[in-house]
C-alpha cells in the first residue's frame, strides 16, 4: 500500500464538455463520499505519528497534573487520585476533540501528513470526535482489565499489553478500508494528505 494520492477513475471534465446532471457546477465543493478516494496512511506513518503525540501529550499531562495538585493541595499520588485521573481524561478528551474539530489535525498528525475526516471525507463534527475519542481506548482498556482480571504483573502485564495493542494496531490490515476498528466504529476515517 503506497501514500500517493489516489487517481480519479474518470478524466476531469473540461469546462466546455457537457455536464451531466450528477456533475456539480465548477467551483462547488464534491460532496467527498469520496473519502475513500482519498490515499490511506500506512501503518507506519500512523504509529509515528503516535509515538510523537504522546511526546507532545507528555507536557500537556504534565502541566494538567501540575495545576490540578497546585488547586486542590494535593501532597501526594494516592491523594484525590481518582479525581485527578478524571481530570485528566477530560483534558486528554479536550485536547483530541479540538484538534479534530478543527482542522482535523493534533500537531503530530499535521507532522506526519495525516487528517481525520469522517467517512463523508467532511470535517469531524464533536459528537463524532467524542466517540473516536471514547472508542480509541479500545487499545488499552480490554488489556488492562484482563491484566486486572488475571492478576498479572511485572513482564506478563507488559507482554499483553504489547499484544493487544500490536493485535489492535494488526487488524486494520483486514479491515476493506484498512482503517482503526475504532475509526470504523466511530464512522471516522484517517486519510493520507501528503503533498497538500
Amino acid at each position: 500500500m503506497t501514500d500517493s494520492a489516489t487517481q480519479p477513475a474518470t478524466p476531469p471534465h473540461s469546462p466546455n464538455a457537457a455536464r451531466s446532471p450528477d456533475t456539480p457546477p465548477q467551483g462547488v465543493p464534491v460532496p467527498a463520499a469520496d473519502a475513500a478516494s482519498y490515499a490511506v496512511p500506512t501503518l507506519r506513518r500512523r504509529l509515528l505519528s503516535m509515538v510523537y503525540e504522546s511526546l507532545l501529550l507528555f507536557g500537556v499531562l504534565f502541566l494538567a497534573g501540575y495545576l490540578f495538585s497546585a488547586l486542590t493541595q494535593q501532597r501526594s499520588g494516592l491523594m484525590h487520585r481518582h479525581a485527578m485521573q478524571t481530570w485528566l481524561f477530560l483534558v486528554l478528551g479536550a485536547y483530541f476533540v479540538w484538534f479534530w474539530t478543527h482542522g482535523g489535525q493534533t500537531l503530530a498528525m499535521k507532522t506526519w501528513k495525516i487528517r481525520l475526516v469522517d467517512v463523508h471525507g467532511q470535517p469531524v463534527r464533536t459528537a463524532r470526535a467524542v466517540a473516536r475519542y471514547a472508542l480509541a481506548w479500545l487499545w488499552v482498556l480490554p488489556a488492562m482489565a484482563l491484566d486486572w482480571g488475571l492478576g498479572l504483573t511485572g513482564w506478563g502485564s507488559v507482554a499483553l499489553l504489547t499484544g493487544w495493542v500490536v493485535l489492535w494496531a494488526l487488524a486494520m490490515r483486514v479491515m476493506p478500508d484498512h482503517q482503526f476498528i475504532h475509526d470504523r466504529l466511530a464512522g471516522t476515517r484517517l486519510v493520507s494528505v501528503l503533498g497538500k
